[in-house]
């Protein structure tokens, strides 16, 4: 029990990549005894409802059900400015009559900044995604403002702020900047990461617990190795690619292959599949990652938290938003060998698998970076400093 029980109040988007890496802080708060709200769309209830938390159900506008996403970086930020403007009245329907102690936001969560500040209450932004640093608007915010509609959105967001009882009116600074932030990503992913504010951010790495409502995986017997492919759920749709990997792996020797589909590609277009690959549209990624000897990702940044905190060589086949950024930094790294979607030939995919682990030098920077995300506190870490903001 914390020493001071309060209501923290969590405004999410239902992104699902957006709402795992908040479920175990969740948790913890919930465990210490604090009145937990979270506000998000009925379409994740059933992640949310399990941490003992209590949903305040708005409705979003975000394409989640067919991720159907622009690709499109304006459009793309449109969207998300489009759902708080909607959203911001369905929250404020049920938080002006009990207003939380401490606002948690999501970092696409624009509504739950703006609902704290124009309370008056404090609030911290959960990242899990990198976070601008310092030089950030020179090197990459002045390219994207160069971007046709970049203005248009500039202004409506501006008079959206202006109108909404914010108190931070300059949209880079409301965006980008927030007073307080834990980013639930491992800082060695950051990106310039000497050049952002500790003060003001901290890095958690991965929250990760026990996800056992989500089933488990056992090695199979005899297996010599375990090589896990998932892209994500959103950019599942990739029959090509499929086959591909199972022509990659399908029978190699040694090799016992976990391949997730998604829910756009039917069995039946991958082809004859070999005994050694097991199929599936979802997985268990933690309880396979575990247990796992190589890791092919999208690099979404959740997944690519969760190959480092098991450390897990990874074969990065990035499909957009920050993706080709993370891929490159595993790269950088040392743990990982990136392949291009139109590059990714069974030929390529077995030469990066073999290649990526027979190297002893990647067994050594997986384990060393395994062991240094781990130290970075994770859910109950994230959960102290939360409790530090309510005095």
């Amino acid at each position: 029990m914390s020493r001071r029980r309060a209501h923290i109040a969590m405004v999410g988007v239902p992104a699902i990549s957006h709402v795992l890496p908040s479920i175990e802080i969740i948790r913890e708060l919930v465990a210490r005894g604090h009145r937990v709200t979270y506000a998000n769309d009925p379409f994740v209830a059933d992640v949310i409802e399990p941490t003992g938390a209590a949903l305040v159900p708005y409705r979003s506008t975000l394409p989640v059900a067919d991720n159907n996403w622009p690709e499109d970086p304006i459009a793309a930020a449109t969207v998300f400015l489009d759902d708080a403007i909607q959203a911001l009245p369905q929250l404020r329907a049920v938080y002006d009559d009990d207003p939380a102690d401490l606002y948690l936001y999501d970092i696409g969560g624009y509504a739950g900044r703006a609902l704290a500040e124009a309370q008056g209450r404090p609030a911290l932004q959960l990242s899990p995604s990198f976070v601008a640093w310092e030089g950030y608007a020179k090197e990459v915010g002045a390219a994207l403002k160069a971007l046709p509609g970049a203005d248009a959105y500039q202004e409506k967001f501006a008079s959206w702020l202006a109108g909404c009882g914010a108190t931070t009116l300059d949209p880079d600074v409301f965006s980008g900047r927030p007073e307080r932030a834990v980013a639930v990503i491992p800082r060695a992913m950051q990106p310039n990461a000497d050049r952002v504010d500790e003060e003001v951010v901290t890095f958690v790495g991965p929250c990760l617990g026990d996800r056992a409502d989500q089933g488990g995986w056992e090695r199979p017997a005899g297996v010599e190795k375990v090589l896990l492919v998932s892209l994500g759920s959103a950019y599942t749709r990739q029959a090509a690619f499929y086959r591909e990997c199972v022509a990659a792996f399908g029978e190699l020797p040694g090799w016992h292959v976990v391949l997730q589909i998604g829910k756009y590609v039917e069995m039946g277009e991958l082809g004859e599949i070999p005994a050694n690959v097991e199929v599936h549209r979802w997985v268990p990624q933690l309880a396979i990652l575990e247990r796992a000897d190589a890791f092919l990702t999208h690099a979404g940044m959740g997944s690519s938290g969760e190959g480092l905190y098991f450390g897990v060589p990874m074969i990065a086949v990035p499909q957009s938003a920050e993706q080709p950024m993370n891929a490159d930094r595993l790269v950088e790294l040392g743990v990982a060998r990136r392949l291009d979607t139109a590059d990714a030939t069974a030929g390529a995919l077995r030469a990066a698998l073999l290649g990526l682990t027979a190297d002893p030098e990647v067994a050594r920077r997986a384990a060393r970076l395994r062991d240094e995300v781990r130290a970075e506190g994770g859910a109950r870490r994230a959960a102290d400093l939360i409790e530090g903001m309510l005095g």
